[in-house]
């Protein structure tokens, strides 16, 4: 029988609720698909884990995690307007939507849009739940 500490390593299975502090849901496990990732290796952001390492097997806890152990802060410098004249005319865009935009280091990443008008689309790519703290209510499941 393993030990029931949780540690870098061990392999963990959990059900999760994720909601924002004014209770809307933004993530859940379902009932048969409990969530397994590895302690230590970064597989899920680290205020959750560090909620799971307080726990021992079948304990269910609540906890707020902090922007700084979830997503981050929300940064300004990740939002960008840009021009109508240098979008492709065939691009059909809606608020909302989720777009690959170019970064100065040649990489790509994903932007919202946040916003359209007469002169141009504003793109947001900073995390949706950049900023927010995060309520987690969790049971551990197992440790292996």
């Amino acid at each position: 029988m393993p030990p029931a500490d949780v540690n870098d390593g061990r392999k963990v299975t959990v059900h999760y609720t994720g909601t924002l502090e004014d209770g809307t849901k933004f993530s859940s496990t379902p009932e048969s698909e409990p969530l397994q990732f590895t302690v230590g290796q970064g597989e899920v952001i680290s205020g959750l884990e560090n909620v799971v390492r307080t726990m021992k097997k079948g304990d269910r806890k609540q906890a707020t995690v902090p922007p700084e152990s979830a997503f981050g802060p929300r940064r300004q410098e990740l939002v960008a307007s840009v021009p109508k004249d240098k979008i492709p005319d065939h691009f059909e865009l809606n608020v909302g939507d989720n777009v690959q935009v170019s970064t100065s280091d040649g990489g790509k990443r994903t932007a919202t849009v946040a916003d359209i008008n007469d002169s141009g689309v504003m793109l947001d790519a900073n995390h949706p739940l950049a900023g927010r703290d995060l309520v987690f209510d969790v049971t551990l499941v197992d440790i292996a």
